[in-house]
């Protein structure tokens, strides 16, 4: 294990966490950066490190700070990722330029998982997964999410994909590619804002026990062949959604307002997501907001299980 050397540095809580069994989490920090509104966006990221904790884990949210792949983050790294215009958004393929230059970099789901693998982390948190675009036969826009899930070894436990994708395309990618996908508590696909994308689940689990063993001995039987994530599903409540019709007639809006400006490539993303906050009058942040929570938890409790049953595997 490392500290503040060559390759990562992880921070020393993350360390004493790892080496004596409590689970750990890791947190992408892309939402901060750019998947919120400031100033929410630093009070949410301190409220999900805190509902890791507040379930017996610890939090390693992850970023790159002057160059350095972080694991875990003091508190001034936090707020320089949440208020500094100067942090750039990181995929896989970023991160070297990064570290070259010194830069200060939000991971995504991708660049986290590949990270946190590094470290020895393999429960991961996140909102949304990333996967194919709308369009995609004529662009190829593909999030760099499913191909990195296809060879990091991660439990994902995210609320679907983000609901501005083409979900039936994503879970035949993900299909291909060798990453299961789980319900827990649900058969159908969630769709991130809206608890039911229309699409069926083939394997679903209700409690975390259950999930930490199909992942495991996913982890155990398919190796060598394929070593690949594992992708959690955890459904917004019903009740906590945001009202279907709504959201269509906004989604709808927000995709012609990205097409009519040339919004493309990685600004998509953030660009929908802040024409969703803006025209629900906060609704998406709420459901954004709580739906992260709701993942950190699941995550610490699977990550819980999976450190229970790991030896006798």
């Amino acid at each position: 294990m490392t500290g503040d050397g060559e390759g990562l540095r992880i921070h020393p809580e993350v360390i004493d966490a790892l080496e004596s069994d409590t689970p750990v989490v890791a947190l992408e920090s892309t939402i901060i950066s750019h998947g919120l509104p400031r100033p929410d966006n630093l009070r949410v990221a301190r409220e999900i490190e805190q509902t890791v904790r507040d379930h017996g884990g610890v939090p390693a949210t992850i970023a790159m700070i002057d160059g350095k792949p972080c694991i875990g983050l003091f508190e001034e790294e936090l707020r320089l990722i949440a208020e500094s215009d100067a942090v750039v958004k990181l995929g896989v393929r970023d991160l070297g330029v990064a570290a070259a230059k010194g830069l200060h970099g939000a991971t995504t789901v991708a660049a986290t998982a590949s990270l946190a693998a590094q470290a020895d982390i393999d429960v991961f948190a996140t909102g949304g997964l990333g996967g194919v675009h709308r369009q995609a036969r004529d662009t190829w826009d593909e999030s760099a999410d499913l191909t990195a899930l296809s060879r990091i070894p991660m439990a994902v436990v995210c609320a679907g994909v983000k609901s501005i994708l083409d979900v039936p395309a994503t879970l035949e990618r993900l299909e291909t590619l060798n990453v299961p996908v789980y319900g827990y508590r649900t058969n159908q696909f969630p769709g991130f804002y809206l608890t039911d994308s229309g699409y069926p689940l083939e394997w679903s689990f209700d409690f975390a026990e259950e999930l930490a063993d199909a992942v495991l001995q996913h982890w155990q039987l398919a190796w060598p062949a394929v070593s690949s994530g594992v992708l959690i599903a955890n459904p917004i409540p019903v009740e906590d959604q945001i009202d279907p019709m709504l959201h269509d007639r906004i989604l709808t809006d927000a995709l012609a307002a990205a097409e009519n400006g040339g919004v493309s490539g990685k600004d998509v993303t953030p660009f929908l997501l802040e024409f969703f906050h803006s025209e629900t009058d906060g609704e998406s942040l709420r459901a954004n907001v709580l739906l992260v929570k709701r993942n950190a938890e699941l995550a610490t409790r699977i990550a819980a299980e999976i450190i229970a049953a790991a030896p006798s595997q």
